[in-house]
C-alpha cells in the first residue's frame, strides 16, 4: 500500500525495513475522495498528515473575486500537507483533480519519528524541501518563461515526479485534468489555455487525448521547457 512512497522518499536515499515499518506504522484511516473534494480546507488545523496513494491533487488559493490559482500538483506518495505538522493552521487547500485515495499519517507519530529516527526524519525533511523547490521553479515559470515553455516545464515535471512512483507507461501519463484546471495553473484565461496547448500540439511535441498525455519528443520538449530536473534532488546519496 505504501509503495509510492519508499518510491518517493528512496529515489533520495535507501530506506531500511526498519523505517518502512515504523512509516506505517503511523498511519491510520484512509479515506477516498471523489474529484472536487476538498482533501485539506483552508483554515483548517489538521492533526493529521495526507499521503496521496492514488489519483492527482492541487494545492490552491481563492482570491476574493473568487479567482483560483494552484500553486502545486501532488502525486501518488506525495505527503500534501506534511508542512501542516509544525505550520498547525492551514493556509491554502488541496482539492482532488481525480478520485484519490488517501490514507493520514497522525502528527503524533510523526512527532515520535523526529525524536527517535534522524534518518527517517532528514528524508521526511528532505521532502518538504523538494516542495519549497517545486515552488521556486513555479514562481520562475509563471514569472519569466513564455505560456508555451511554462506548459512544457510543467509537463517535464510531471513525467520525471510520475516515472519515479512508477505511474508512467513509456513516455506516457495519466493527466486527469480539464483545460480550466490547467489554466488555473498557468493563471490564464481557458481560451488563452487552449492556445497554448495547441501550439506544443502542432510543434508535435505533445498529445494529449481522452487525459492521456503522451510526450513525442523529450529532447525537444526539454529544450523548450528549459526543463532541468537538479530542482527535484532525485540523486540517492546519503543523506
Amino acid at each position: 500500500m505504501f509503495e509510492p512512497l519508499f518510491l518517493n522518499l528512496g529515489q533520495h536515499d535507501a530506506l531500511s525495513d526498519g523505517e518502512k515499518a515504523m512509516l506505517g506504522g503511523v498511519m491510520s484511516l484512509e479515506r477516498h475522495f471523489l474529484t472536487g473534494q476538498d482533501i485539506v480546507s483552508i483554515g483548517t488545523r489538521p492533526t493529521y498528515s495526507s499521503l496521496l496513494l492514488d489519483g492527482l491533487a492541487a494545492r490552491y488559493k481563492v482570491l476574493e473575486n473568487g479567482g483560483r490559482q494552484f500553486t502545486s500538483l501532488q502525486v501518488p506518495g506525495d505527503f500534501v500537507d506534511l508542512h501542516a505538522f509544525l505550520l498547525k493552521t492551514m493556509d491554502h487547500g488541496i482539492v482532488a483533480l481525480s478520485p484519490c485515495h488517501v490514507i493520514f499519517a497522525e502528527h503524533s507519530g510523526l512527532r515520535v519519528i523526529t525524536e527517535t529516527a534522524a534518518h527517517l526524519t532528514r528524508l521526511l525533511w528532505l521532502d518538504t524541501l523538494v516542495d519549497g523547490a517545486i515552488h521556486r521553479e513555479w514562481i520562475v515559470a509563471m514569472g519569466r518563461r513564455s505560456k508555451t515553455s511554462h506548459l512544457a516545464h510543467l509537463v517535464c515535471e510531471l513525467f520525471v515526479r510520475l516515472q519515479v512512483v512508477e505511474r508512467t507507461n513509456g513516455m506516457s501519463f495519466h493527466l486527469p485534468m480539464s483545460q480550466s484546471e490547467m489554466a488555473d495553473v498557468l493563471g490564464l484565461s481557458v481560451v488563452h489555455m487552449n492556445r497554448v496547448i495547441q501550439s506544443l500540439r502542432k510543434a508535435g511535441l505533445i498529445s494529449w487525448v481522452n487525459h492521456t498525455m503522451t510526450i513525442l519528443d523529450w529532447h525537444r520538449l526539454q529544450e523548450v521547457a528549459e526543463f532541468d530536473p537538479t530542482y527535484l534532488s532525485m540523486g540517492r546519496e546519503p543523506r
